[in-house]
């Protein structure tokens, strides 16, 4: 069987699907939501909300990091961002809120790119991992793979619980002429921290990176709100083929490996909760979520989001978009919500997909039926 297309005399495809093509079916059975287990462990840490909040400037800072894990989260900082390059960034934040409001700003790209220009301070990583950690809460930090050579003993020794490797895109097999590229597989060896790793968006380099030793793999590429990647790049995957296929090299990965078992991580285009149910049925374990939490009262960004992006020093491809707020972080979570478009109770919206199904775990939903449906404005 090929699901392979013609696109031309030239050159064949693959029929991908996004999130918005593909719908949950409900079954014979239902639950009360109430019975409804939608806890995820990874290695040796379990969460009452299977979500890590993305590591954006717009959606983490310490104090929210806390916050998230206290809803039972996992808040991944950026520690690339503004939190480690200004003792305080508040009045950064201030300014990059009052930025241009039109949509693809050159001014405000220009002075995002300025303002992400001021030195990464190793001494301000070790202080930002401090305050999560004297919270009491899981400690999460993210570095690109270009400054994980750099930095990663400094979050280390920081006393980091859960190490976060994240780029547009990352692989097994980095080539470079210039300099020494990352070694993931020996990395991550010698850790002794779970690592997460990604994003990926294909079956072949999510089943490279799981070989490498990741705890879990991110999956996605160029698909969140705040991105511009297939217009900049021509890249894109959509989010329900990938995390489908994902999802098989982590079942593959099992039988090769003796039972080892990898996480797979849905990371980007998972703004409302119908995206983030889609996602658990297609197969992920967990969600990374940005523009979902973006919206909460709490965000540092104020109601405007960004990614690393979009403010890249070279070419950026993502760009400051506006999030209306729609409450506090709880009610984004758990309600109860005011809002019909699934922006908010998010969580309550998946237990109660579960229940109309007749599913009372995660591990149980990831083998729902799906059907392929379009989405239309009446939808």
């Amino acid at each position: 069987m090929t699901y392979e297309i013609e696109i031309g005399r030239g050159k064949r495809g693959h029929r991908a699907y996004s999130l918005d093509d593909v719908a949950v079916v409900p079954s014979r059975r239902t639950r009360d939501p109430r019975d409804v287990s939608v806890s995820w462990q990874i290695d040796a840490y379990q969460f009452d909300v299977p979500a890590l909040a993305a590591p954006m400037d717009s959606v983490m800072s310490p104090d929210t990091a806390i916050a998230f894990g206290k809803l039972g989260g996992l808040g991944v900082l950026n520690l690339e961002g503004l939190w480690t390059r200004y003792e305080d960034p508040e009045p950064i934040l201030d300014e990059i809120a009052g930025l241009s409001a039109e949509a693809f700003s050159p001014s405000a790209t220009k002075r995002m790119q300025e303002l992400y220009q001021a030195p990464i301070q190793p001494e301000l990583i070790t202080a930002r991992l401090a305050e999560v950690r004297d919270a009491g809460v899981c400690v999460a930090g993210s570095l690109t793979p270009q400054r994980t050579q750099e930095y990663y003993q400094t979050v280390v020794d920081a006393g980091v619980d859960i190490f976060v490797i994240r780029g547009t895109t990352v692989s097994a097999e980095h080539v470079s002429k210039e300099s020494e590229p990352l070694n993931l597989k020996q990395f991550i060896y010698e850790l002794d921290v779970p690592v997460i790793v990604g994003g990926a968006a294909g079956y072949t380099p999510a089943l490279h990176l799981m070989r490498t030793g990741a705890a879990g793999v991110l999956v996605g590429f160029g698909g969140g709100a705040s991105s511009t990647t297939r217009r900049a790049l021509g890249i894109h995957s959509p989010m329900a083929s990938a995390i489908s296929d994902v999802a098989a090299a982590r079942r593959d990965y099992m039988d090769e490996s003796g039972g080892r078992y990898v996480h797979v991580i849905a990371d980007g285009g998972l703004g409302t909760s119908g995206e983030i149910v889609k996602a658990f049925a297609m197969g992920a374990d967990s969600v990374m979520l940005g523009s979902a939490l973006a919206r909460a009262d709490e965000a540092p960004g104020q109601g405007w989001h960004w990614g690393q992006e979009a403010h890249h020093d070279e070419l950026p491809r993502g760009d400051r978009v506006r999030m209306e707020t729609v409450g506090p972080l709880s009610e984004v979570l758990f309600g109860p919500s005011h809002h019909t478009n699934g922006t908010s109770n998010i969580v309550g919206a998946l237990r109660r997909t579960m229940a109309t199904t007749g599913y009372s775990d995660l591990k149980e939903f990831q083998r729902i039926e799906v059907v392929v449906s379009p989405y239309s404005a009446n939808g």
